[in-house]
């Protein structure tokens, strides 16, 4: 029986993931968004969600799924992505996964740790706890519960806090006792194409496109999350483009400024690490996005 196949492409933030496959693949695949922003609802500007037209010729799966207040884990995505790539390949499409979220594509990769399910029941008790005793105070607890699980989370990583001590009250074993997967899984075949750019084209790239959000009205965007209650400890609004307004103190024009910048900067740092990330990866075909002739060999199965 033929394994099920999908296109795996990933690249830092701004490198032109969707202005390559809107080129080479319109028509002919659909695409699962590897993005953990893009899933919120409302965020549309600062997370270069694709617009209509785009959508109709080159479908997205994964897009505004989820309330910004809602949490999306990388479990999420796995469980999804496995579905979509299974009934897209049957659908007589390329499934094409692709974004910036690179622990999403690790973990597609490796296949998820065996740690038990989420359990609806703990983490609300947990979560009660957590807002009566404060995130710190569960760190503490996690790290007399399992010290090496709270030495690779950050104190105020809440999220990463909550998981670890759910799997420990459902399992009674420490979440750095679950193995994490260290070789590709065997039941799905994937091709693995990483996008890069100098790094100067890159950060040219990142400021035009953080300019042209605000031309777009990311400002407003972020007020009208704001007037609707929602707050930087939010989910969907901890993320680059939307956090860089809670922390600013001036009004007006430099506001605008000081924000524009915040998220430039961020952006570069962020487009940093996701390189480091994905070249960890095993098996990655490394392209710039302009090589017509080298896309050409790597994609000439598909056209």
């Amino acid at each position: 029986m033929k394994k099920p196949f999908a296109l795996l492409l990933f690249g830092p933030t701004g490198v032109g993931k969707t202005e390559l496959l809107l080129r080479l693949f319109a028509g002919r695949a659909e695409v699962i968004s590897a993005d953990s922003m893009q899933v919120y609802r409302g965020l549309d500007i600062g997370t270069a969600k694709p617009d209509p037209d785009l959508l109709r010729s080159l479908p997205h799966h994964l897009i505004d799924i989820r309330d910004p207040r809602e949490q999306y884990t990388v479990g999420d995505f796995v469980s999804s992505a496995e579905k979509l790539i299974i009934s897209i390949g049957d659908g007589g499409k390329i499934p094409v996964v692709s974004g910036g979220t690179a622990y999403y594509f690790r973990n597609l990769i490796f296949g998820l740790p065996p740690a038990p399910p989420a359990d609806m029941g703990v983490r609300a008790r947990l979560e009660e706890e957590c807002a009566l005793q404060g995130t710190e105070e569960m760190h503490r607890r996690l790290r007399r519960e399992d010290p090496t699980a709270a030495d690779r989370i950050s104190p105020r990583d809440r999220y990463r806090i909550l998981r670890a001590l759910e799997v420990r009250d459902i399992s009674g074993r420490p979440l750095s006792s679950f193995p994490v997967p260290d070789s590709p899984r065997k039941d799905m075949d994937f091709l693995v194409v990483g996008l890069t750019r100098p790094r100067e084209e890159l950060h040219r790239r990142i400021d035009e496109r953080v300019e042209a959000m605000f031309r777009r009205g990311l400002p407003g965007e972020v007020a009208g999350l704001m007037r609707r209650g929602f707050t930087d400890n939010d989910p969907g609004l901890k993320g680059i483009g939307y956090r860089e307004f809670f922390s600013l103190k001036n009004d007006g024009c430099l506001r605008l400024k000081d924000a524009a910048e915040l998220i430039k900067t961020a952006s570069r740092r962020f487009a940093k690490r996701q390189l480091t990330f994905f070249r960890s990866l095993p098996g990655v075909l490394w392209v710039h996005p302009d090589d017509d002739a080298e896309l050409s060999r790597i994609f000439s199965p598909f056209f």
